[in-house]
């Protein structure tokens, strides 16, 4: 049996440690991923969803609990290393899809796969794919002010997606659109992630767009719930 992409034991996080202020807000999760399966995590605001995923993508570290991804242990790695797994193996979406202004959409969907090492003709030809397959490829070259909402967070969805990651992690990335565009955004997300083969753990509070991934989990209290 493979090992999940995604494993998180016992994670516990705080901030304002020792002080009158201090917060708990993991307090002890466990939850596993496997290999292409897509994970709806649902919990109100404030619950710690933000901070579980940052957990789950290198961006932080817990206070206790470990983290792995594709069977490795990441919590004593460097920070190069931790880099460079989340560089290679993670991709992130958030609520704002955070392009870069100056470059196109095929640009911005290009300079992570640059930064991975691969080569500029293939980071194209892999932006144009990707581009092609979320009704963009005649916006390729449009930069971020002249796509609409819907249009910029697809692209941050294919840069999101660009160098084939085995996990991704979505918070809220429908959350700034309308009900109809979101529909069409997030169909076009789920479609990419399921033609790639990848895992994903997606926060949402749609639950009609939570009902389409393979299963919820709850966080409630810092803890997994349900």
């Amino acid at each position: 049996m493979s090992e999940p992409v995604l494993s998180l034991t016992g994670l516990t996080k705080g901030y304002n440690h020792g002080k009158p202020n201090q917060v708990n807000v993991l307090n002890g999760i466990d939850l596993t991923i496997s290999g292409g399966e897509m994970v709806a995590l649902v919990a109100p605001s404030g619950a710690g969803k933000s901070t579980l995923l940052h957990i789950a993508g290198l961006l932080d570290r817990p206070d206790t609990g470990e983290v792995r991804i594709g069977g490795e242990a990441v919590g004593d790695l460097s920070d190069r290393r931790r880099t460079a797994i989340r560089r290679a193996e993670v991709g992130f979406v958030y609520q704002f899809h955070h392009l870069l202004p100056e470059f196109s959409a095929l640009e911005n969907i290009v300079l992570p796969q640059l930064a991975n090492g691969r080569s500029a003709r293939d980071a194209a030809a892999r932006a144009k794919d990707l581009l092609a397959r979320v009704g963009l490829a005649a916006r390729a070259d449009h930069r971020p002010a002249a796509l609409s909402g819907g249009e910029q967070q697809r692209v941050a969805f294919c840069r999101a997606l660009a160098n084939e990651p085995r996990l991704l992690l979505a918070d809220e990335p429908t959350g700034n659109l309308d009900p109809e565009t979101s529909e069409v955004v997030f169909g076009a997300l789920v479609e990419l992630v399921r033609d790639s083969g990848m895992s994903a753990l997606i926060a949402t509070h749609n639950m009609e767009l939570a009902a389409r991934m393979d299963r919820t989990v709850r966080l409630g209290f810092g803890k997994v719930v349900a």
